[in-house]
């Protein structure tokens, strides 16, 4: 454990106040109420998607972003106690450390689920074949079945059966959720960015874990440090994604992956101040 003398060591009440500390607190709370959106969200998806009903795996892929907030959440949270909340006399505890590492890797274990559920919706989705018997919505009107797109759902009936598409091939993305080709074709790109989109994630927070790793070491330098700072580059890809659910339309979650993308360059922050007071002694 590094023995410079950090604002960390400071009291919590004494540390220095600046704009960026503002800002980090108040992205955590707009995080959390995503959290709440995407919950409420998935119910909502899920009553269409599972309505007749599903197994234990399904019902987890369906509530796959609401698992995931969870991690992100955990592990924001013990970076941040690593990086700027908890003092070094608090952290050259065994029991703390441990404590510590042993949560993270539980939101690990979140995460890797939603790898998971990303990676078999995907699979799920690559295996759809064309529903030869419609040919119209209007077959399946008032037969409990959604048409979706976008991901967004309609319950499909006669009044609305023959406004939702003109398009003469269909395909059941489940049971009860139709779409038509257009349709599909969109699926395809949503499902693969958002697989992609937790995958490069993940390599963001483990160049993340590396660089504290280092600095515990009082290592702030080198091409070791060089090797964490270059995984910095996958933010761009981040915002990429980003700007795909904006051309989309799906503006929450633009607004959600900034937030994001805001959270953790706070805890880059932490560790760039750290760095600098290693550097100080």
């Amino acid at each position: 454990m590094n023995t410079a003398t950090h604002n960390r060591d400071l009291p919590f009440a004494n540390r220095k106040r600046d704009w960026g500390q503002i800002i980090k607190w108040t992205v955590y709370f707009l995080l959390l109420i995503n959290f709440v959106y995407y919950f409420i969200e998935e119910i909502y998806i899920s009553s269409h998607t599972l309505r007749q009903g599903g197994t234990l795996l399904q019902w987890t892929e369906a509530f796959a972003t609401s698992i995931d907030e969870l991690g992100w959440f955990g592990l924001l949270f013990m970076f941040e106690l690593e990086t700027y909340s908890l003092s070094d006399k608090i952290l050259e505890k065994k029991s703390v450390v441990w404590s510590i590492h042993g949560l993270r890797l539980m939101c690990y274990a979140l995460l890797a689920h939603t790898v998971l559920a990303r990676v078999t919706t995907v699979q799920d989705f690559e295996v759809v074949t064309q529903a030869t018997q419609v040919t119209n919505l209007c077959q399946v009107a008032d037969k409990e079945i959604s048409f979706g797109e976008n991901f967004r759902y309609t319950l499909i009936d006669q009044k609305n059966c023959t406004e939702l598409s003109q398009d003469e091939t269909f395909y059941y993305l489940d049971p009860s959720v139709i779409t038509d080709t257009d349709g599909h074709t969109l699926e395809r790109k949503l499902l693969w960015v958002d697989l992609s989109d937790v995958v490069v994630w993940l390599l963001v927070v483990w160049a993340i874990e590396f660089a504290v790793w280092l600095q515990n070491r009082d290592i702030a330098g080198g091409r070791l440090m060089l090797v964490s700072h270059a995984a910095k580059i996958f933010y761009a890809v981040l915002f990429m994604h980003a700007g795909f659910w904006a051309w989309n339309g799906h503006w929450v979650y633009t607004w959600d992956q900034t937030l994001w993308i805001v959270g953790f360059w706070a805890i880059e922050r932490n560790l760039s101040e750290w760095r600098e007071e290693i550097r100080g002694g």
